[in-house]
């Protein structure tokens, strides 16, 4: 079938199983356009919860489909790509992060939401991009912090908020390939752009691009709102390729420029548009999350999203 056809036979389904399809902006732009929501991990996250529909296809990678199962338990959480990983979530488990705690008593421990559900389970907070400043900067100032798993990002944190967290050592090997020397390369290539930077990006951190008068610093639906209400007319894309897709559909007449070609996730990638008609119509891959962890898990996953 060709794709055109494949979309509209999901469409169709979407409404005869009572189903959403819930996409992340790295994936496929296919599949971005076959999504009911698309999203950042926080905005996926809150539609998870608030979703009125019997199944969820999830279209993105493992961790966020568990963490939709989590918070959600009473509906049928569907994975396209049940082999699409995450090398951020892979970086820790739960046991690492176990040892790590008991060997700073007292510590808060904030846990990024790119994690998996045994590591969520041991932790006090989770956060997304949109919202760790806010999540770290609502914790008592007299507390240690340990920050898990991505170093770039707790490095950002402490930096805006002036924090000093112990930070776990892991990375997005997308983002890991943007340090400040690329960033600042592609300022001076397009003067009158404006950089769009994850938090995640390696080079966010730096006070160079910190500081620089033409960067934003935010996360994937930070991106596309900043470039929706400004005026300029080029932006410089500093995270997944892909991302790039929703911001020329949401911004018309705008220019944007990849910081790097390579920025690519291939785990994102094995979410195909076949594999999401498959998952629809066979209702396979079901992602399950066992009580005991989800109970422990969805402690903090709910107080990231009570955080405004």
């Amino acid at each position: 079938m060709e794709v055109k056809e494949i979309s509209e036979r999901i469409k169709r389904l979407q409404e005869e199983k009572d189903a959403i399809i819930l996409a992340h902006y790295y994936t496929r732009p296919e599949v971005q356009d076959v999504a009911g929501y698309l999203g950042d991990s926080l905005g996926l996250s809150r539609m998870a919860a608030r979703a009125s529909a019997r199944v969820i296809v999830f279209c993105g990678v493992h961790f966020m489909a568990e963490t939709a199962s989590i918070i959600s338990p009473d509906k049928k959480v569907l994975i396209p790509a049940r082999d699409a990983g995450c090398s951020l979530s892979e970086s820790v488990t739960g046991a690492d992060l176990a040892a790590w705690k008991a060997a700073h008593p007292g510590g808060i421990v904030v846990c990024y939401v790119n994690t998996s559900a045994d590591v969520k389970s041991n932790a006090d907070y989770c956060c997304t991009s949109s919202n760790a400043t806010r999540v770290v900067e609502s914790l008592p100032a007299g507390r240690p912090v340990l920050f898990v798993p991505d170093k770039n990002l707790g490095a950002y944190i402490n930096k805006v908020t002036g924090r000093d967290m112990e930070l776990w050592h892991g990375d997005c090997c997308v983002h890991e390939r943007l340090p400040a020397p690329v960033l600042l390369e592609r300022l001076d290539e397009y003067p009158g752009a404006i950089a769009l930077v994850h938090p995640e990006a390696n080079g966010s951190h730096d006070d160079r691009v910190l500081h620089h008068p033409r960067v934003v610093i935010a996360s994937t639906a930070g991106m596309i709102d900043h470039a929706r209400r400004s005026t300029c007319r080029q932006y410089i894309v500093a995270t997944e390729l892909e991302t790039i897709h929703e911001l020329a559909k949401s911004c018309p007449g705008k220019t944007f420029i990849p910081a790097l070609r390579s920025t690519i996730c291939g785990q994102m990638k094995k979410i195909t548009i076949e594999r999401v008609l498959d998952a629809l119509e066979k209702e396979q891959f079901e992602v399950k999350v066992a009580d005991e962890i989800r109970e422990k898990a969805r402690v903090p996953i709910q107080r990231m999203l009570d955080v405004k």
